[in-house]
């Protein structure tokens, strides 16, 4: 009953199947993968969130890097803000997804050092998307900002291109290095996204809170590629009954008509 499993269009459909099984269980697996990663990453943010501000110094120093449990920290620094050379980051959008400018604002520490400021967002306003736009000036003197830490900016984790030739006080990247080179000082590894003193009118929009991914889709799709990787045989199973039904049926047919009337 079941010689057709031979046949060369079975014998396809059967390899096809042996193919797919563990394809989708690497699949599901991969997913899994995914859905630890994901959920470690926002444990990280929930927990440098949640820790109590301290000093920026004692978390970055100029040549270091951010690295992945100091991301998000909130930190607190003393100083003023130099505004002699504050530059705007090209290409940002803010909540409502406009596109507009950062403003990287320099701020000088008491010890001397500076540490970069992403003081937030504003609109790309001028005659062209590529003029300077209208930053509002930073409060004056001696100041205590607060923010969160964040690693310097590379194009091979955002994307982003570092163009060259770009307007006068104009950056695609927020990189302390380049930063550096450019101010000729000591500046501190990353930068701080500024959260106080809040923004008022006529200042730039704040920077909202870092979003969690969401672990929760990448569990649901390795358990859907494993139900097909089970469903996969079941399926062969059915299909291989059906065609023997069919086949038994024509067969059963055939003889009918064939068998001859009596006489």
């Amino acid at each position: 009953m079941y010689r057709f499993l031979l046949s060369r269009q079975w014998v396809i459909i059967t390899l096809v199947a042996l193919l797919l099984i563990p394809t989708m269980i690497w699949l599901g697996t991969w997913q899994m993968d995914r859905h630890g990663e994901r959920s470690a990453r926002n444990q990280l943010v929930a927990d440098a969130l949640a820790a109590d501000p301290v000093p920026v110094q004692q978390l970055a120093a100029p040549g270091d890097a951010v690295t992945r449990a100091e991301r998000y920290r909130t930190v607190t620094a003393q100083g003023r803000f130099d505004t002699d050379d504050e530059v705007v980051v090209r290409r940002r959008t803010n909540a409502a997804d406009k596109v507009g400018f950062h403003v990287l604002t320099p701020f000088v520490l008491d010890d001397g050092r500076m540490l970069l400021v992403n003081r937030g967002w504003v609109p790309a306003d001028g005659a062209s998307p590529t003029a300077f736009p209208e930053v509002p000036a930073p409060p004056r003197g001696e100041i205590t900002i607060k923010g969160r830490l964040m690693p310097d900016e590379t194009t091979e984790a955002s994307g982003i291109k570092n163009l060259e030739g770009l307007p006068d006080r104009q950056i695609m990247l927020i990189n302390s290095e380049q930063e550096a080179e450019r101010l000729g000082a000591r500046v501190l590894g990353g930068y701080v996204a500024q959260t106080a003193p809040e923004p008022e009118n006529g200042t730039p929009e704040p920077l909202g809170d870092p979003g969690k991914e969401n672990a929760a889709l990448n569990l649901a799709y390795a358990v859907q590629w494993w139900l097909f990787a089970a469903a996969v045989p079941a399926g062969w199973v059915v299909l291989a009954r059906r065609e023997a039904r069919e086949r038994a049926a024509d067969g059963a047919t055939d003889a009918e008509e064939t068998e001859p009337a009596a006489v």
